[in-house]
């Protein structure tokens, strides 16, 4: 795995930078979840892939494996969450937005700390949530 040298302490890092770094670690699971259950076409693909990477599905996993985060993990949810983001998504909800937002800082966290088993498990839980939908 590839992990960038971006701060010795990882509290140091804007809660946007993690934001950024998790959001790109989530789509190439979720193109690789969507790539194994189906061998489509790009342009259907990626269709399947927007259920995974919407900022609503991925408001609903976070909230549904708040409880089995720990303090240390909750605490950059909370940071990216409460983070004043420039912008705004046009199809979610400002509080979707925020918790996806949260998602994402906490992914950003795991994987530059590399802490690739809780990643995995993670992103897994949510692939779980949002496939029971």
């Amino acid at each position: 795995m590839i992990i960038p040298f971006i701060a010795t302490d990882l509290r140091e890092i804007n809660p946007s930078v993690l934001a950024y770094i998790g959001d790109s670690v989530y789509e190439l699971y979720s193109r690789c979840h969507v790539s194994e259950r189906t061998a489509s076409n790009s342009g259907k693909m990626h269709k399947l892939n927007v259920k995974y990477v919407s900022a609503q599905s991925q408001a609903k996993a976070a909230s549904a494996i708040m409880n089995e985060l720990t303090d240390e993990e909750a605490e950059y949810f909370r940071r990216g969450r409460n983070s004043n983001s420039p912008t705004m998504s046009k199809n979610a909800s400002p509080v979707d937005y925020m918790n996806a937002t949260g998602f994402e800082t906490l992914l950003g966290y795991l994987f530059l700390d590399n802490k690739e088993d809780r990643l995995d498990y993670i992103i897994q839980r949510s692939f779980e949530v949002i496939d029971s939908e």
